[in-house]
């Protein structure tokens, strides 16, 4: 049977991979594969990312630079824009982008450009997994057609599943190798034949569910929670700052139950690829059965106006000093989504620049990790300056708590500082307002 032979395969380390999709999950997964002794073609639309891999240069901060290039000198891992090369793989992992189109819908082209470029190549005894995010379904409704249209059974010739990345940018405990992995097969053998890929590679557990569309759901699942949560912390923070309670306390002393409670906490936005996007698949799979889903909108609403919160606070502190924030100038530290990393996609700094520029606000921003960032809601580019003049800003806002900061001297050297992250929870100082 071809499924055994492939496990066979996978047992030897025999077969060849093709990762489509060289960004923040295609990347880290390449690695990973190669590692175990696996020869991987990672195929890919950019030329940056093809130029980049074969020179053994790395340009995600979750890949190791030195495991990179070593791998692509032994020659472990290259890449290519040529999905010919697809006919002498066993293995295809697809970790194409899902973005959101204008009206917040599911923009599929990514996928159904993939698929449509491998069912041309594709042959017998062969796993395809779709590992990018996306809404309940489209494994069956995208993957499996085209292939059926070739003549092959799914399940015999070919064995189809879904298995979500998981990628925690900047998280130096959990990396793809040794986070537990979710596969749904669209057969039981589909699921035998992925389970036994990627236990060959990983160093975690691999958890099976009965179909891709429940896998699916359980990727969006993960992020809604966390974007509901997030929002409720958001939400408690405006309420706590009406009553003057400290939100920050009050989280600090919820956090001593042992049980019932997970500690979220309030910020000037969400950012990343899955928080802000996840949760609109969802809303969108959603009208096709006739159901509003008003929890998972109206976090995103409150999610969405923390920017908005947070240039009122810096209105109400500049107004302390008789100062309108149209003639002040503001350092925004931090353009990053998250601390420690380099990511700025859909990070706060986008809308709240959108908002800055329409008061007239004169401002900069710093980020080592970002020297440079294209804001994609203006399509202007900005660039960091460095902190030697501190001073001379009206207001420091602290929107990415990276730990490289030294935050006594910011402290000591700013005037004001409205600080979104906590991040100065430990110095006591007259001009720290917290968000």
């Amino acid at each position: 049977m071809h499924s055994e032979r492939l496990i066979k395969k996978f047992s030897q380390k025999q077969s060849k991979v093709a990762v489509i999709g060289l960004g923040y999950v295609g990347l880290p997964m390449a690695v990973t594969v190669a590692r175990r002794g696996y020869h991987v073609i990672g195929i890919d639309v950019s030329d940056f990312c093809i130029q980049n891999v074969n020179a053994g240069k790395n340009y995600i901060g979750d890949v190791d630079d030195d495991e990179l290039r070593d791998l692509v000198k032994k020659g472990m891992l290259s890449a290519s824009n040529d999905y010919s090369l697809i006919k002498d793989v066993d293995i295809i992992l697809i970790a194409v982008p899902t973005p959101l189109d204008k009206y917040h819908q599911p923009d599929m082209r990514f996928i159904k450009d993939s698929i449509n470029s491998i069912v041309e190549h594709i042959s017998t005894e062969t796993l395809m997994v779709l590992e990018s995010t996306t809404y309940p379904g489209t494994t069956e409704e995208l993957l499996v057609p085209p292939i059926k249209s070739k003549g092959f059974i799914v399940g015999k010739d070919v064995f189809i599943a879904f298995s979500p990345e998981r990628v925690d940018p900047g998280n130096e405990s959990y990396k793809t190798a040794n986070t537990p992995k979710v596969v749904g097969g669209v057969t039981e053998d589909c699921n035998l034949v992925a389970k036994a890929f990627y236990e060959s590679i990983l160093d975690a557990s691999v958890f099976l569910v009965s179909s891709p569309a429940v896998a699916e759901m359980e990727k969006i699942y993960e992020n809604t929670f966390r974007n509901i949560n997030i929002a409720l912390a958001n939400e408690m923070t405006i309420l706590c700052e009406r009553m003057g309670i400290s939100h920050w306390e009050v989280i600090e002393a919820a956090k001593t139950k042992p049980y019932g409670f997970m500690a979220f906490y309030p910020g000037p936005g969400v950012g990343g690829h899955c928080i802000p996007i996840d949760p609109f698949y969802l809303t969108w799979k959603a009208r096709e059965y006739s159901y509003h889903t008003r929890l998972i909108e109206l976090a995103g609403e409150i999610n969405n106006e923390m920017p908005q919160f947070v240039l009122e606070k810096a209105i109400k502190v500049l107004n302390k000093d008789k100062k309108a924030i149209s003639d002040a100038k503001i350092l925004l530290l931090g353009a990053a989504y998250k601390k420690d990393i380099r990511d700025v996609r859909e990070s706060p700094i986008h809308n709240l620049i959108m908002l800055l520029e329409d008061w007239d606000v004169r401002f900069d921003y710093h980020d080592p990790y970002v020297p440079k960032f294209h804001n994609e809601l203006n399509d202007k580019i900005y660039n960091s300056v460095d902190l030697k003049n501190i001073s001379s800003y009206d207001m420091l806002i602290i929107l990415t708590d990276h730990t490289c900061f030294d935050y006594k001297d910011v402290v000591n050297k700013a005037k004001h500082i409205l600080d979104t992250r906590n991040a100065t929870k430990n110095i006591s100082s007259e001009n720290i307002v917290l968000l």
